[in-house]
């Protein structure tokens, strides 16, 4: 048996028109009252996630620590002195941020070879064309 697209068509419209008439019937909009006591409920019960961004778990203890103040701030110091200490925010270590960048394996005479070479075969992007240029 064929099924003609029209006909399979209207049918699917009027099955999805179906379905979101029933899910509008089902869940009623909450008042602001009702909304206000579910809110006061999970803030008595600890379930708010904070504002802001992260995971809302991202800020909560897992528990008491097994080490004093103390402890922790002469680990701090001796990590200060070593070079060890991981600074706050994005980046490495003092010692890694401070490091040379690597030396090249490759002298200018072979590295202005090779620009011409590349310039020669229609290699080159024109500047700010490149994949890092900025968007304008």
């Amino acid at each position: 048996m064929k099924h003609h697209p029209i006909r399979t068509l209207v049918v699917g419209v009027a099955g999805i028109g179906i379905g979101q008439a029933a899910l509008a019937q089902a869940s009623a909009p909450l008042s602001r009252a009702e909304v206000k006591a579910e809110t006061r409920a999970a803030e008595k019960a600890h379930q708010l996630a904070p504002a802001g961004p992260g995971s809302p778990t991202a800020g909560t203890p897992h528990g008491p620590s097994t080490t004093t103040r103390a402890e922790r701030k002469a680990e701090t110091l001796a990590a200060r002195k070593a070079g060890t200490l991981k600074p706050a925010g994005p980046g490495g270590t003092v010692a890694e941020r401070m490091a040379p960048p690597p030396k090249s394996t490759k002298t200018r005479a072979e590295r202005k070879a090779e620009t011409r070479k590349a310039a020669q075969e229609k290699q080159l992007l024109p500047a700010g064309e490149g994949p890092e240029a900025p968007k304008k």
